[in-house]
């Protein structure tokens, strides 16, 4: 039986730059809970996961499959089988997704998809057929940099094995049978080979979607603030050449080409806005949409990745690499000064270039250190398209044509040098010390913006991390570890706000600080594994009435516990679940109080999952599902809970293995999480509730085909 591995492991190390090589030597899948699993995401090299004081998640490509054969993207996959990571919002946005109430960074193969402009598009990146396996981080990181303050998340691509060519082709529809609108489709190739000096690999998927429509059959409204996945094509090309220069050193050539954007000409009705008194109530969707810029996201990723096994007699690891990214949005409605609204959308372009070295060093039998430096560099710069009114007006909001160009934000070039440090040190063959320390400086230059003028700020920000690990020698193992992040808020829409200059107004960095025990269990039929954690920090963002930011020294705090549980029986069975708990808290006038649902970090709902499953091995039968609470805050915000049930299903054919999965099995009706949030963010001021009140999608049916020769 395969059996699905949810394994827990380490305390960050630091950002290990080169993530792709833990793949250099082939991992069999663990056949007993008795086998140990090397994961690199605790500790930059690869490591076991009885070494790593921490909590650490694997998705194996196999779980991460199974559930996008159910019609999941990969945001909501993750959120139903990791722990403490909120469920998907279902858009292109993954806005508000958090992980213990926190920020989370998003990687792959060691490069992060995270921006300084907090654009929250990490997972419109990369195509699941492209990915081998998820290694995820819960909790503050102190030598990851900016943006992990509530977990990581680093994505491993597939690469390429000696031997034949090697070939994959994977094929799915999916579909709630509403209208002929209602159709998703997905094409997916790979091919790999190579001898023992060169292995390479490389893979393209193709995804097509149609609309989306909800439990009562109504066709969903699009997401005009951040955009969604309906009529969307997207096309992700990946690969990647690995050298074997010698008997101790690697090379490895990867490079990626994604874009995903809107292709339909379905969009939002407006039969109000040339009327006397313009308003933006009565809309519908229909046929005719069509805008000079539309939604998408390109991206563009390279990378040189090197290890030499012995030199100095040391590991070292080299990895540079360079990312250009573009967003554009959707056609968004302003009020306009003479009453009645005009029609606008961003694109915002994100290019990042560094390079990362580490060594890793064995000082004695029982103590390692390992320590390297950090390097890049972020440019960004943003336009707003404005568009004719009259067309706009006339089409009722259809027909988006491009009147003017201009900044939408003041560009910003960040160049960060980072030094890290951190060492293991086995007091017994039960007992285990670690801690570690990062040193952050960040160089800011902002552009001159709206008559504003920019200027340049300094940043210095040190990190610590200090944790235990005890081995009780019978499959349990404890953990107790203090550790730091670091935040730096989003410039542009700071220094966007009318009148902020750099000088007057210094932008300060905001450091959230955690204590985590934890333990852990892996014997016998059970794979298990708990977590109880307090963050907190004294200075946060806050949104204003032009969704600018603001900074207020304001203390807040999340603490909860996270779990799961896997019990396999016999041969066949498997049942198991995750649940995250959480209270999110800002302090009021000595006070602490719930957090209100925009305000952040935006704070999370209880989640709560359960599966039975029963496999051979020629098919497969899982049941799932998934339990979001109610959250209510101080000032009576709601976010409203829900529960989906999903049926996967395979079978091997002799030709393939042919799935059929069912999402949202019983057909309920709700609001995704980010579709409440939003109404919070955007209505009154951008328009009534209905407009932003993003709708999870009804029972569709995903028929699917893979074949590996």
């Amino acid at each position: 039986m395969n059996r699905t591995i949810v394994l827990s492991a380490g305390l960050l190390s630091g950002a290990f730059p080169m993530l792709a090589f833990a793949q250099s030597q082939p991992q069999s899948q663990p056949e007993s809970a008795h086998q140990e699993t090397v994961v690199v995401v605790g500790s930059r090299t690869p490591t076991q996961i009885s070494q790593i004081p921490g909590a650490v998640h694997v998705v194996e490509s196999a779980d991460l499959q199974q559930q996008i054969s159910a019609g999941s993207d990969l945001k909501t996959a993750l959120g139903r089988l990791v722990p403490g990571l909120d469920f998907g919002p279902q858009g292109r946005t993954n806005a508000g997704q958090n992980m213990r109430g926190r920020s989370v960074q998003v990687l792959i193969d060691g490069v992060s998809l995270n921006n300084s402009r907090s654009l929250s598009r990490q997972f419109d990146s990369i195509d699941p057929f492209n990915i081998e396996r998820v290694e995820v981080l819960s909790g503050t990181s102190s030598l990851y940099g900016g943006g992990a303050t509530g977990g990581l998340i680093n994505i491993i691509t597939k690469q390429g094995e000696s031997g034949r060519p090697h070939f994959e082709t994977q094929a799915s529809v999916a579909s709630g049978f509403n209208t002929r609108h209602d159709f998703d489709r997905r094409l997916s190739q790979s091919a790999s080979g190579g001898n023992d000096t060169v292995q390479g690999r490389i893979g393209v998927s193709l995804v097509e979607n149609g609309r989306q429509y909800d439990a009562g059959g109504n066709e969903i409204f699009p997401d005009i603030a951040q955009s969604d996945l309906q009529d969307n094509r997207s096309l992700d090309i990946l690969g990647n050449v690995r050298i074997e220069l010698s008997d101790e050193q690697t090379l490895m050539l990867s490079g990626q080409l994604y874009e995903s954007g809107k292709k339909g000409d379905r969009g939002v009705y407006y039969p109000n806005l040339a009327a006397a008194s313009p308003n933006l109530n009565d809309a519908d969707i229909r046929d005719g949409f069509t805008a000079d810029r539309a939604p998408h996201t390109d991206r563009k990723m390279f990378s040189v990745n090197y290890h030499h096994a012995n030199l100095l007699n040391q590991d070292f690891y080299l990895q540079a690499f360079h990312r250009e990214e573009e967003s554009s949005f959707h056609p968004f409605p302003y009020p306009a000064q003479d009453d009645g609204y005009y029609f606008a959308a961003s694109q915002q372009n994100t290019t990042l270039s560094g390079l990362k070295g580490l060594f890793s060093a064995d000082l004695t039998e029982s103590l390692n250190l390992t320590y390297g430096a950090d390097l890049d560099k972020e440019s960004f710069d943003a336009t707003q398209m404005r568009f004719d009114r009259a067309a706009s007006d006339a089409s009722g909001g259809l027909v988006q044509r491009a009147d003017h160009i201009t900044p939408r934000y003041p560009g910003f070039d960040i160049n960060t040098l980072a030094l890290f440090a951190q060492s293991d040190w086995w007091l017994t063959d039960q007992l285990q010390l670690s801690g570690g320390i990062r040193h952050q400086r960040m160089a800011v230059d902002i552009d001159d913006y709206n008559n504003v003028p920019g200027g340049s700020s300094d940043y210095n920000v040190t990190l610590y991390n200090i944790s235990t690990l005890y081995d009780f020698d019978n499959g349990h193992q404890s953990w107790l570890g203090y550790s730091e992040g670091f935040d730096l808020p989003d410039p542009s829409k700071y220094y966007g706000r009318p009148g902020q200059t750099v000088a007057d107004n210094p932008l300060d960095g905001i450091k959230t600080q955690q204590v985590e025990l934890g333990w852990r269990y892996q014997g016998g039929d059970w794979l298990t594994q708990a977590a109880v954690y307090y963050a907190w920090s004294d200075t946060a963002m806050e949104l204003d009435s032009d969704l600018n930011i603001t900074q207020v020294d304001d203390d807040r705090r999340d603490y909860g516990l996270e779990a799961s549980v896997t019990r396999f029986i016999g041969d066949h069975w498997e049942v198991g679940g995750t649940l995250h708990t959480l209270t999110s808290e800002r302090k009021v006038d000595g006070t602490w109080q719930d957090r209100g649902i925009t305000v952040a970090p935006y704070p999370s709902q209880d989640s709560l999952t359960a599966h039975v499953a029963w496999a051979d091995n020629d098919r497969s039968l899982r049941l799932q599902g998934s339990h979001a609470r109610d959250y209510t805050d101080s000032d009576d915000g709601r976010i409203d809970g829900f529960t989906t049930l999903d049926l996967i299903g395979s079978q091997n054919t002799g030709f393939g293995t042919v799935s059929l999965g069912i999402s949202n099995l019983t057909d309920k009706q709700y609001s995704t999480p980010w579709g409440q949030r939003a109404v919070g963010f955007y209505s009154p001021n951008y328009g009534p509730e209905y407009l932003y009140d993003y709708q999870g999608r009804g029972r569709t049916f995903t028929l699917g085909w893979a074949l590996e020769y």
